[in-house]
């Protein structure tokens, strides 16, 4: 199984997140545990990140920014990005 965990900065910006917010965030943390290659990849990195529109965020979207490490079997969340 995968591991997901939220970096430093990401966390810091989860409290800042309404609760519904913060629920569709932890979901997708959840469902990188299960299929770790989501979203699209950021051009130039090897970082991906997966949308959030803002109806399953309760208001804004928000961008879930990743990076999975296969041979660590893990993935870090980098960045969380609340649109308007």
């Amino acid at each position: 199984m995968i591991q997901a965990f939220l970096s430093d900065a990401a966390e810091k910006i989860l409290t800042e997140l309404t609760a519904r917010e913060q629920a569709a965030v932890e979901t997708v943390r959840r469902s990188l545990e299960d299929h770790p290659v989501q979203g699209r990849t950021l051009p130039g990195m090897d970082n991906r990140v997966v949308e959030i529109l803002p109806e399953a965020a309760g208001g804004r979207g928000i961008s879930v920014v990743y990076r999975y490490h296969q041979e660590l079997a893990a993935a870090l969340i980098l960045w969380l990005i609340a649109g308007p």
